[in-house]
């Protein structure tokens, strides 16, 4: 399983998990499912922003972001109205997420998902509360769960960078598994490869 792939399969089950949480124990537990899970979420949109620039990013966005919902929905059909809470505020603060993100391009990533999951966190802490719960909004759901994803989303990038910067592109893992020989010996073939194409 690629780097990429790997980090779809996280980022569904973090959705998933959050969106599931909801229905059993209520607009409660939003605030703690926006460190664990949404902070999470937010970072690894931005790391699959770098994995899939120029390879049809926007499509794989939406496509995954509605994935999420969708499987919540197969699981729980009584999540129906929070599937669809989810996937409107993670469609909207995506967009801000991705502006914000490529604004920054020139910067480390740690700024980049940093300043960017601020505005995503902002934009998806006021739609999805007030689409899932309803009105009047709960402010106090709103302003703990943008406090939650900005501080979860911050320890996330490092953790995320640290394994990112781990990761072995000839072995697919993180952190990685070659040994020093095996590691030459691809290096070797693919130099030469090169000079044969």
């Amino acid at each position: 399983m690629n780097f990429d792939t790997k980090l779809v399969c996280i980022y569904l089950a973090a959705i998933i998990t959050a969106n599931l949480t909801i229905i059993w124990f209520g607009p409660a537990v939003s605030i703690i499912n926006a460190f664990l899970f949404i902070g999470l979420d937010l970072t690894l949109r931005d790391q699959l922003h770098d994995e899939w620039e120029g390879k049809y990013l926007w499509i794989k966005m939406f496509l995954l972001i509605c994935s999420g919902s969708a499987i919540t929905i197969l699981l729980n059909w009584n999540a129906l109205p929070i599937a669809i809470a989810s996937a409107t505020a993670f469609l909207a603060s995506g967009v801000i997420d991705a502006l914000i993100y490529m604004k920054l391009i020139d910067k480390k990533f740690i700024v980049r998902a940093n300043g960017s999951n601020i505005g995503g966190a902002l934009v998806d802490s006021i739609v999805f509360p007030i689409l899932a719960f309803g009105w009047p909004p709960m402010w106090f759901i709103i302003l703990g769960q943008f406090i939650a994803k900005v501080f979860g989303g911050f320890i996330w990038s490092f953790i995320l960078m640290k394994l990112y910067n781990q990761y072995c592109e000839y072995c697919e893992q993180a952190p990685c598994i070659c040994d020093e020989d095996n590691i030459q010996e691809r290096i070797f073939y693919e130099e030469k490869s090169n000079v044969s194409n």
